[in-house]
């Protein structure tokens, strides 16, 4: 928040012109330009381990407690003198998180309990061997040299970190510029004052601390977001400055920060001009500002489209707002803000309404955590798993439980997928409001964003007066900065007390059991499922195993507070009051591997998809009743060697009218399809096919069949090119799939696979789903399981324009893949 003093509101309508779409005004690029600058700053760093115990294996850190004693003092930590040799340091590009390359950790200590439910707390974060116990491997280092130009001296200079886990300390050319706790709010640091002269050498080091935890998941270490150099005047739009509040009638307000850090008072003009997604201009608006030195304004611009188009889930149109500070003919500053023109309304009776359209929210909840790359996900791997869950027809997606990568917000605009965004820590201290604030300014311009979350299952808050204080406190900031999204928090107790007057819609965190209970003390406030199913599986898998610790992939399975998926949408889409809900989870992730929380599971069973983003059988069912496309999914497999004669369950998910099943070619009979479930008949087995036959008015639409495979004979290679994102980084996602001689998927196999990579990529990650595996994920080989592995390769730009990679495995033929990249 800023000062009344230095803060200045001005409303004008200077200058305001309104352009039809489609009006014969020439195109102009809304890029950003001089003299803004914004450099990735990603490349060349290097990274060691410090040491939590040790200040010698430290590098010196806080050495004869005089730390913060003198500042500009390079002694404060070896890495921060100019002539450090870090040559014996690993050198890393970001995003970077570093336990994702610590080996894995028993807690031998560990006594099972009663409850199979209350698990080792080690597997909580994956058995990775980070945090109090391990001192030698929860401190990082990161070092970064660079120059600047002579003429950068004038000017402002921010370095912006998107996201380091956790608590880092910031140091520049000796001096201590900032500490930040949280890992998952972004921060910048001011550089201006303390570059070094004459162009020389710039010293940028970064310890993260991660000792200490701030989830009870897997949530990495190290810098695992972006960085970026950022150069403007010194009069200059303050980062998330500019807001573009845009109604479905076209209406715009922009709402522009100018801050003037000179000496000097100005005389500024500030042009804001709005262009549509082609790129045409479409309104534009002047304001004559006059600032003191030293001081921060706010002008506010109304603007007017003409024949507005609606963001909405099918047409996710985004308009940009460029704008420009002049003084006189000059260009100080410029920046693009994108935006979305849409219409959100919760009702207590009818549930949710995008631009007067009533629609269920179907939606997912995710962490951040991939197999082969842990939370340092790529920006188009972002954008590639909110796809996966769109194309599945899901339509939103929770940040579970903290603000996300700025890449998965604009992948949901791009997509069309809503967004509940949600502040890490319910708490009203300085630092939570800040955080809360942050997450609000950086994220309001997003379309897809409709509810502001304040807290997860605040077990020792949400029932009681002291939470509903801090609630209130949390609310006024919300609305403080954003009065236009409602307000939620995400509870799995006291619904109806405590927090709940501070909410404008109450989350359900599972206890369907309370809803009714509920309305009849808040009948006037919507609900949402903001965790709904945990249901439990593993891909591939359709016997229970307690000794290898898998769960059956038929939907059968869920803890004790939960429901199966069928279970928990039939009841929330049979009642129109209910908004929707959201599954825990999308995708897997490490840690919380319920319902085995013991040595060696390191990751969830909860997810739709596993951690590598393959469909587990119940993405299908998702599939068949959360969109329009006609389905037909048939399991298990049919490989069951030994079970001969035994009776195996059959299913089939579609939403089709009805079901024939037939095993090696005899008629199990035609079921019809009840709406929202699935088919099931009991068979006995015997090798050969099982089909299925879908019906839509009597006429055959679909058939799916599971074979009988034989020995592992070839590895399959299958690639998915992902295109760079704004980060510029351009992705290889390859499949490792185990086939026999007849080209029949090996369900079962579990083949050692080492990949090779020629041309310009690097293979930067492997992971294959397996909930149980201890294998590296940043080695160049994985075992397949259940047929199916994954490498993830990024591409080197300006490098050649061919890839070929290759599989390996014992007693099998090389597989080779090339592939040609596109401009």
């Amino acid at each position: 928040m800023f000062t009344p003093s230095r803060r200045t509101v001005l409303a004008t309508t200077a200058g305001l012109l309104a352009l039809p779409c489609g009006a014969a005004r020439a195109a102009t690029p809304y890029e950003d330009l001089a003299p803004r600058q914004r450099i990735q700053f990603d490349a060349g760093w290097r990274f060691a381990l410090g040491h939590a115990a040790d200040v010698d294996r430290d590098f010196g850190w806080g050495r004869d407690q005089k730390t913060f004693a003198k500042q500009g003092q390079t002694s404060i930590a070896e890495p921060a003198a100019a002539d450090f040799d870090d040559r014996t340091w690993t050198m890393v590009d970001l995003p970077h998180d570093w336990a994702i390359d610590l080996p894995f950790a028993r807690n031998d200590h560990f006594i099972p309990p009663s409850n199979p439910e209350d698990g080792d707390p080690g597997a909580g974060h994956g058995y990775k061997a980070i945090g109090r116990r391990f001192p030698e491997h929860s401190i990082g280092w990161y070092r970064k040299v660079f120059t600047l130009d002579k003429a950068d001296d004038d000017k402002r200079l921010t370095i912006e970190f998107d996201g380091v886990f956790r608590d880092a300390t910031v140091i520049f050319n000796g001096y201590i510029l900032t500490r930040h706790d949280s890992g998952y709010t972004p921060f910048s640091v001011d550089l201006s004052d303390y570059i070094a002269p004459d162009g020389g050498p710039n010293v940028l080091v970064v310890r993260a601390d991660a000792t200490m935890g701030e989830g009870w998941f897997y949530e990495g270490a190290g810098i695992y977001r972006h960085v970026w150099l950022v150069k403007t005047a010194r009069t200059h739009i303050p980062q998330w400055g500019v807001w573009a509040r845009g109604e479905t009638s076209g209406r715009v307000t922009v709402e522009t920060r100018i801050a003037n850090d000179s000496d000097d008072a100005q005389t500024l003009t500030l042009v804001s001009q709005i262009f549509d997604g082609a790129g045409k201009a479409v309104a534009e608006t002047r304001a004559p500002v006059t600032m003191a030195p030293r001081s921060e304004t706010t002008a506010i611009q109304p603007a007017a489209i003409s024949g507005p188009r609606l963001w909405s889930l099918d047409d996710p149109h985004l308009y940009a707002v460029r704008t420009e500070v002049r003084s006189g003919d000059t260009l100080i500053d410029v920046t693009t803000t994108r935006f979305g023109l849409r219409d959100i309304r919760f009702d207590a009776k009818e549930g949710f309404f995008l631009n007067g359209k009533n629609i269920k929210i179907r939606g997912t909840n995710n962490h951040q955590d991939h197999a082969g790359v842990g939370i340092a996900i790529p920006d188009t791997l972002h954008a590639w798993r909110v796809k996966q869950l769109k194309d599945m027809g899901a339509n939103a997606w929770r940040c579970s439980h903290n603000p996300p990568s700025p890449a998965v917000l604009d992948a949901c605009d791009r997509l069309g997928v809503l967004v509940i965004d949600e502040t890490r820590a319910m708490t009203a201290t300085p630092d939570g409001i800040a955080a809360l604030e942050t997450m609000i300014r950086r994220d309001r311009n997003h379309p897809a964003v409709i509810l502001w979350s304040i807290g997860n299952e605040e077990t020792a808050l949400q029932g009681t007066q002291r939470g509903l204080k801090i609630a209130r406190d949390m609310r006024r900031a919300v609305k403080a900065l954003d009065p236009t999204r409602p307000v939620t928090a995400a509870m799995n107790h006291y619904q109806g007390y405590g927090i709940t007057p501070a909410l404008d819609v109450m989350g359900f965190n599972y206890h369907e059991r309370d809803i009714e209970p509920f309305r009849k003390l808040y009948p006037d406030m919507p609900i949402i499922g903001s965790e709904t199913a945990s249901a439990v599986s593993t891909r591939g898998e359709y016997v229970r195993d307690e000794k290898k610790g898998y769960v059956r992939a038929y939907d059968l399975d869920a803890p004790s507070y939960a429901l199966t998926a069928e279970k928990w949408w039939t009841l929330y889409n049979s009642k129109p009051y209910l908004a929707g809900g959201l599954v825990w989870t999308g995708f897997d992730y490490r840690g919380e591997p319920t319902p085995f929380n013991r040595w060696p599971e390191i990751s969830s069973h909860f997810g739709i998809l596993d951690t590598c983003g393959f469909p587990k059988d119940i993405y299908w069912y998702y599939q068949s009743w959360w969109q329009d496309r006609p389905v037909l999914h048939l399991l298990p497999h049919w490989n069951w060697e030994g079970q001969e004669g035994h009776d195996i369950a059959v299913w089939a998910y579609s939403n089709l009218d009805a079901v024939e099943l037939f095993v090696n070619g005899k008629s199990q009979g035609r079921k019809t399809m009840p709406r929202d479930s699935h088919l099931e008949w009991t068979v006995s087995y015997a090798p050969g096919e099982i089909s299925a036959y879908a019906y839509r008015n009597g006429k055959v639409v679909m058939k799916a069949q599971r074979r009988t495979a034989g020995p592992v004979a070839k590895i399959a290679l299958a690639a998915e090119t992902l295109a760079a994102g704004e980060d510029g980084t351009a992705l290889v996602l390859v499949r490792a799939e185990a086939l026999d001689t007849s080209g029949i998927p090996v369900p079962k196999a579990d083949t050692l696979v080492h990949f090779g990579v020629d041309g310009p990529a690097d293979l930067i990650g492997v992971g294959n789903g397996n909930p149980t595996s201890l294998e590296s994920d940043h080695a160049p080989h994985r075992r397949l399981f259940n047929g199916l592995a994954q490498a993830i390769l990024r591409v080197r730009n300006g490098q050649g324009r061919r890839i070929m990679v290759t599989a390996q495995a014992d007693r099998l033929p090389m597989t080779t893949m090339s592939m040609a990249l596109k401009d």
